[in-house]
């Protein structure tokens, strides 16, 4: 059964850490620029403080991003509340992202085993289940999270599920391993080490067996045009301004 996550249907688009092309990724302003460009699907990562606060950040250390320091695990809330992003947007709470925009959908990658908990009470609390996908590298992290939540909920395969779903999708078996790991869709770069991973007929055997696969993290238009020829189910991109503009053009956009 599809997930109520999917329904708007057709291939999505989904804005990498919002849109943002001065680096203030993962902010409530950079996800203001993408929703104002008509995206309906956020991709973003989460962490936790060290007082249990969920928060939208990608890295474990503030000092790339940030005019902070030192992990974000060892900060508590308060003290991450005094820390800006490119040194002038803060760093934005899971809960406020989804009190903020309830009708966004919401591609969470829970980024450290120290979030599990923490992130599975935010969205039972919200009742976000329909409005979020669980994303990680780590698929028993990923299991983790999906035992911890009251309802179904989307999620992606983590590295090694989609290892194992690419092997065997051309034995018939990517349905099988799907449901058996509890994954809705694949999410996966075009190419691996140099190895081609989106091809043709994976993606047609992985269509056949009803498992959409999204590519990431694509910023040339010809390559968002390629793959959805391809039959490519969700494009992720740092460049939501010309992936806007190629969901338009293909009829996409407007939604309805």
């Amino acid at each position: 059964m599809v997930k109520p996550y999917f329904a708007a249907g057709g291939p999505l688009a989904l804005s990498h850490r919002g849109f943002s092309r001065d680096g203030c990724e993962n902010t409530l302003v950079a996800m203001e620029a993408a929703i104002d460009l008509g995206f309906r699907y956020l991709e973003l990562d989460v962490r936790t403080t060290r007082d249990g606060v969920v928060v939208v950040f990608h890295d474990e250390r503030l000092d790339r991003v940030t005019d902070g320091t030192g992990r974000v695990a060892d900060h508590t809330f308060a003290e991450l509340d005094a820390v800006r992003v490119r040194g002038r947007e803060r760093i934005p709470t899971l809960a406020e992202v989804l009190e903020r925009w309830p009708h966004a959908r919401l591609n969470i990658d829970v980024k450290d085993d120290f979030s599990v908990q923490p992130f599975a009470e935010v969205i039972e609390a919200a009742g976000a289940h329909d409005r979020v996908l669980v994303a990680s590298f780590s698929d028993r992290r990923r299991l983790r999270v999906l035992k911890r939540l009251s309802r179904p909920t989307a999620s992606s395969a983590g590295m090694a599920v989609n290892a194992v779903i690419k092997v065997l999708s051309p034995l018939g078996l990517a349905q099988w391993v799907a449901r058996l790991t509890r994954v809705d869709c694949l999410q996966v770069p075009r190419r691996y080490r140099g190895l081609p991973v989106v091809t043709r007929a994976f993606v047609a055997r992985c269509r056949a067996a009803g498992i959409p696969v999204h590519v990431w993290t694509i910023n040339d238009r010809s390559e968002m045009e390629e793959l959805l020829d391809l039959g490519a189910g969700g494009l992720v991109s740092d460049r939501a301004d010309v992936l806007a503009g190629v969901m338009r053009r293909r009829g996409y956009w407007p939604h309805s």
